[in-house]
């Protein structure tokens, strides 16, 4: 049987292997279709790991690209919310593991680059 978490790289999937064991089905089924870059529609419960079926591969991507060279203050990934809330729920909920993730690779000797999360709203200034 295929890992999903193989495709990642190691200081991710080490990081969601310890933290969550292992993938959910929303998960295992996302991420192979985010990574071939197709349009994807996760619909399950809450508490499944749908944020982190969305994100991690983003995530990944960022890892990745921030090993190689300065990630540079720009925007890389965008997620447009319906509803105000929601947005700030999906900020605190890739906050965590992203510190989570920077702790993983400090304590294997691996200095991550900085990956902020950011929200902004249609009442609020640029």
């Amino acid at each position: 049987m295929v890992d999903v978490l193989d495709a990642f790289h190691p200081l991710v999937a080490g990081w969601f292997r310890e933290r969550f064991g292992e993938p959910t089905e929303p998960q295992r089924a996302g991420w192979p279709r985010i990574a071939a870059r197709d349009d994807v529609l996760i619909a399950a419960p809450t508490g499944s790991g749908k944020t982190l079926a969305a994100f991690l591969s983003c995530m990944d991507e960022l890892v990745r690209r921030g090993l190689e060279r300065p990630l540079g203050d720009h925007t890389a990934i965008l997620y447009v919310s319906p509803l105000k809330a929601l947005s700030n729920d999906i900020q605190r909920n890739l906050e965590g593991p992203l510190a989570e993730l920077a702790g993983y690779a400090a304590a294997r000797g691996t200095k991550l680059p900085e990956i902020r999360v950011g929200v902004r709203t249609g009442d609020a200034d640029l």
